[in-house]
């Protein structure tokens, strides 16, 4: 059973900025490719955006690209999302995923999840 934290959510108006970071304990997240998937009420789960370990690539969802950017820093075994310009229809629970050798950026792929941290954008 892997440990996975998310922290950095919070409430912001729209055009607002936050910093989502996801750490691991007992392991390395630089084995991993990782996943940031978000959660609305009443919606299904929807990949984010996802680092691959493989090549380093990126992914971000349309409706994300050109706000958020994923990253990671190995040396604070932490991977970050940056979340730029933020709209309402960001309101959701962010969660990260870690999975060892995904294809796409899609959840039933990631078996290990976090709690989850609420972002809340509105004004």
């Amino acid at each position: 059973q892997v440990q996975l934290v998310e922290s950095g959510g919070g409430s912001v108006q729209p055009g607002g900025s936050l910093r989502l970071s996801c750490t691991a304990s007992q392991f390395s997240l630089d084995d991993y490719s990782v996943g940031w998937f978000r959660q609305a009420p009443g919606k299904e789960r929807e990949g984010v955006s996802c680092i691959y370990r493989s090549d380093g690539s990126t992914y971000y969802a349309n409706s994300v690209k050109g706000r958020f950017t994923i990253s990671r820093d190995n040396g604070k075994n932490t991977v970050y999302l940056e979340m730029d310009d933020l709209k309402p229809v960001d309101t959701a629970v962010y969660y990260c995923a870690i999975a060892p050798d995904p294809v796409t950026c899609y959840a039933p792929s990631f078996g290990s999840w976090g709690q989850g941290t609420q972002v809340t954008v509105s004004a």
